[in-house]
């Protein structure tokens, strides 16, 4: 058969004829390690990345024409076209089934954990066959939670109480073993240090459930959960003495630049012909995924995790829908009582060019129906943006669309979506070749601060070059930039506010004011004024602070100020202007 536009580059390649033909049309774009870290891409998705200097995208009428020429067998991996799973509506076990326990009794904290543990059928496969789900009820409360199978005959099913009480619950299962087992839980209030997971606070800012504000200030590292756990741990001392408050990270391995090595563990088991059996779930590949995210509630970090992504060389990006669903139902099941967890349905889905918007759409509702706790849920654009506006959503999370300007639009994009605006990525701290990832230090905390002061929150990466290809924005390890720091500053400051946030505010032309009522910033990024004139808002006494923002020093007048005043500043970039309101004027 015909090579077509949907053949993938590791048919493409695999093939002398038709790899000839690529090599005629686009010289030396076959070994361009990018393309051959991810083979599931098709030519058509990545062939405007080979454009020239000054050429727009490449005509590939003749390349296709060429390539329809070319005879060949299809060659995709048999993981792609396995069969669904069976479904029963009974399961058949070895062991004699027994009358459920009726006695459960589980102690838990609001906000906390409390797991049931059954005793199930370990034959067939239970992945697929056993049905369970219990139901929690508490005064006029209920709540569903599915369980899941977690290998050796045991089944789990995670509850967090949103209160304080007592809840009686009923578990109900095709199986037998398993079905009208009942019981409680005594949820106490929550300890020392648990305030409950992550809601939207306000229109477009958060705040944990016990109501303390939350500010968004993360950074990236893709795949650190499948690194060695030595890395790993590496990687968690960072985070212990970094400012950073959530870590976007990948549920599966990526395989892009400087992520060419092979993980310990896969999500799924192996078919004896070594494809993927997507029905079936490597255990230790989740116990490891959800220690660490437990490692990182410990650091009080929130964990975005992102469930699909299109960097994948292993078939997990392409994988048939009932193997999608059947993933997405597993893990939210697995980790949706784990308080500090977000969601992120993808990490650029408009570059997967095998999900569609219905397919998009479908899994956020699977995750909401999944998830019990409703947790923080969005989607991650690469050159189109979601449309956040849609129900589901809880919050954007954006990158740059443009490789100068976007944190500059962080108010434009609060007011056309009306929901808190996150700039996951906005151009990374680093040294690599591509544009992502080289900006200067002080230019990811500029933009930075112009997110912030216009309602936002705009989050680290760093990507510089090392020998070992150990580079934080994919695995982890060590910091080497000068953000984190800086980062860290600008969150105490936010923190200082009396409404512990900032909201964009009039102001003028040349720089950006932003706060509230009794804490104003106006932020002068690159510019480079010897003093600005600042008329203070009247009926009131302000005190002003100088701030510089890469030097993080704070410089106050030595008395409180009212009306129009002249503030001296040092003449350097990256400086700003606080007035925090001190008392009424006398008169």
């Amino acid at each position: 058969m015909p090579f077509t536009k949907e053949a993938p580059l590791v048919d493409i390649l695999a093939d002398p004829n038709a790899a000839r033909v690529l090599d005629n049309h686009l010289p030396g774009f076959a070994t361009w390690n990018d393309w051959s870290l991810s083979p599931l891409a098709t030519l058509d998705e990545v062939a405007h990345w080979a454009r020239g200097v000054g050429e727009q995208t490449p005509d590939l009428t003749e390349l296709w024409a060429d390539m329809a020429a070319v005879e060949s067998s299809p060659r995709r991996s048999a993981a792609l076209q396995r069969p669904a799973p069976r479904t029963s509506t009974g399961v058949q076990s070895s062991r004699h089934a027994q009358h459920p326990v009726t006695s459960l009794a589980i102690r838990s904290q609001q906000w906390g954990v409390a797991e049931i543990v059954l005793d199930g059928p370990s034959t067939g496969n239970p992945f697929t066959d056993v049905e369970l789900e219990a139901r929690f009820r508490s005064g006029n409360d209920a709540v569903r939670v599915g369980g899941f199978y977690d290998g050796e005959g045991l089944y789990r099913i995670r509850f967090m109480p949103p209160r304080p009480g007592l809840w009686e619950f009923t578990v109900r299962s095709n199986a037998d073993e398993l079905d009208g087992a009942t019981g409680t839980v005594e949820a106490t209030g929550p300890e020392e240090g648990n305030r409950g997971p992550v809601r939207v606070r306000d229109t477009f800012h958060f705040a944990y459930a016990d109501g303390t504000p939350y500010l968004p200030l993360g950074t990236t590292a893709y795949a650190w959960t499948n690194q060695s756990a030595e890395l790993q741990d590496q990687t968690l001392h960072t985070l212990a003495e970094s400012p950073f408050t959530k870590i976007r990270m990948c549920v599966f391995p990526k395989s892009y630049s400087y992520n060419a090595n092979e993980p310990e563990n896969y999500a799924f088991e192996k078919n004896p012909d070594g494809s993927w059996d997507f029905s079936r779930f490597n255990l230790a590949f989740f116990h490891n995924l959800e220690h660490r995210i437990n490692d990182l509630q410990a650091l009080g970090i929130e964990a975005d995790l992102i469930l699909f992504h299109p960097y994948d060389r292993w078939g997990f990006s392409a994988m048939p829908s009932w193997a999608d669903d059947l993933y997405l139902r597993y893990v939210v099941r697995r980790l949706g009582a784990t308080r500090n967890v977000w969601w992120s349905l993808a990490n650029e889905y408009d570059f997967m060019q095998t999900k569609t918007e219905q397919d998009w759409e479908r899994f956020a509702a699977i995750v909401g129906e999944e998830d019990h706790t409703g947790h923080l849920l969005s989607i991650h654009n690469g050159t189109r943006f979601y449309d956040y506006s849609r129900p589901l959503i809880t919050h954007c999370s954006i990158q740059r669309t443009d490789n100068y300007l976007t944190a500059e639009n962080t108010d434009v994009w609060r007011e056309k979506w009306g929901k808190p605006v996150v700039i996951d990525e906005v151009g990374y701290e680093g040294d690599v070749a591509e544009g992502w990832g080289n900006i200067s230090p002080q230019e990811l905390i500029r933009r930075c601060w112009e997110g912030a002061v216009r309602g936002g929150y705009v989050n680290h990466g760093e990507t510089y070059l090392d020998e070992e290809d150990v580079i934080w924005w994919a695995k982890g390890g060590t910091l080497k930039g000068q953000s984190p720091e800086r980062i860290g500053f600008l969150r105490r400051l936010i923190a200082e506010a009396p409404t512990g946030r900032w909201d964009p505010l009039p102001g003028d032309w040349d720089s950006r004011t932003g706060g509230d009522d009794d804490h104003r910033i106006i932020y002068l990024g690159m510019g480079r004024p010897g003093f600005r004139s600042v008329l203070l808002p009247a009926g009131w006494q302000w005190h002003v602070d100088v701030i510089d923002t890469w030097n993080m020093e704070i410089t106050t007048m030595p008395n409180a100020a009212e009306g129009r005043i002249k503030v001296e500043l040092p003449g350097r970039e990256y400086m700003a202007i606080r007035i925090r309101r001190a008392s009424a004027t006398t008169n």
